[in-house]
């Protein structure tokens, strides 16, 4: 039924609208009663800007136009999304924009580029620590900031204070500490233990690298495969893919030479696994309002949670759905409860003592 979710997620909004609740229901209820064969087949379009490969968010925006009759209207923005919106101003025909890191989310919303949205679905399946308070932004996957570490290693349990061991000197790689991946962990970091004691966690983490910090989060499971180092920190959802690539491929091989650790942080007793998102805010100049909240709604159904698993490797942000075996395979994910924006608010501090250290260098 094409047209089932749309008017589900409409009569949700209706419900809540103090007004109208009793002509919304009377009117959900008839709507949800009228039969596929009567539905409408073309109902409309939503725009969609989005900093995401295209590859991992068709599958998504494909089965959201089969199921509601939507049709979206994409547009890849590499870079100067923030500028791109700015420039259009009331005239964008923007009505969802989609992004990675919480840090990118935010920037948009305190450009002004959001407006805020009150919805039960939304706020029903995404837990509070994950998205604004005021409903200016919301995450819808979850990215793991994960231990790589050769498959024969022996670890019983890793906290991320652990990378500065000196027993682990000479056997770490990881990837530039500005990308905002280590950013947001550095972050994180900050908001666990204050400036001074992360500026000292960073110098030793510095002192135990295997190589220059550089590359990316899949050159961590190749120097692992080539005995550059033992251990690294990168993303979980790219062990999905690589496990995943063709069987004798390069990938493949990489993939297979390493095992997945969710570190935490130690002596933390409400203590988790860092996570970084995708998410997406409703746009502040939304000409197809109504179909941009039935996107976002449909985004964390249980079938595109499930396709964010098997389709991009990430991790659903709503609990209870079905996972990719490779996914499944690195065990339950207790997120750190830390709320996104409390570390997006030290990324700033967090990048000025990468330079600090000289991390990079």
């Amino acid at each position: 039924m094409k047209t089932r979710f749309a008017l589900a997620a409409r009569c949700l909004r209706g419900i809540i609208m103090p007004l109208a609740v009793v002509a919304a229901v009377a009117a959900c209820g008839q709507q949800s009663q009228q039969p596929a064969e009567s539905g409408v087949d073309d109902a409309g379009n939503v725009t969609l800007y989005t900093t995401r490969e295209p590859g991992l968010i068709q599958p998504l925006l494909d089965a959201f136009s089969e199921e509601t009759g939507i049709r979206v209207d994409t547009v890849f923005v590499r870079d100067g999304l923030n500028e791109r919106l700015r420039a259009e101003g009331e005239r964008s025909p923007a009505d969802v924009v989609m992004t990675v890191d919480t840090g990118n989310l935010l920037d948009l919303v305190e450009a002004g580029h959001a407006q805020p949205l009150q919805s039960g679905v939304l706020e029903a399946a995404i837990p509070a620590h994950l998205r604004d308070p005021e409903g200016r932004w919301f995450a819808l996957s979850l990215r793991d900031r994960v231990l790589y570490a050769e498959k024969d290693l022996e670890l019983d349990g890793f906290a991320y204070e652990d990378l500065a061991d000196p027993q682990w000197k000479g056997k770490v790689c990881i990837r530039s500490g500005q990308h905002p991946y280590n950013i947001s962990l550095i972050a994180a970091m900050i908001a666990r233990h204050g400036e001074a004691a992360t500026e000292q966690w960073l110098r030793g983490v510095k002192a135990n690298l295997a190589r220059k910090a550089a590359g990316g989060d899949r050159e961590v499971a190749r120097d692992i495969l080539g005995g550059i180092c033992d251990i690294g920190i990168a993303n979980a959802y790219y062990v999905g893919r690589m496990k995943n690539s063709e069987e004798g491929s390069e990938q493949r091989q990489w993939g297979d030479a390493i095992k997945v650790v969710r570190p935490v942080f130690s002596g933390a007793e409400d203590g988790g696994t860092h996570v970084n998102i995708s998410g997406a805010i409703l746009a502040r100049h939304a000409p197809n309002r109504d179909n941009a909240v039935t996107l976002l709604e449909y985004l964390v159904s249980d079938a595109a949670q499930s396709l964010y698993a098997k389709a991009n490797y990430e991790y659903p942000v709503k609990a209870g759905v079905e996972l990719d075996p490779v996914v499944a395979s690195f065990g339950e994910l207790k997120v750190d409860p830390l709320p996104l924006a409390e570390i997006a608010a030290n990324r700033k501090l967090a990048s000025e003592l990468v330079d600090r250290v000289g991390f990079d260098q």
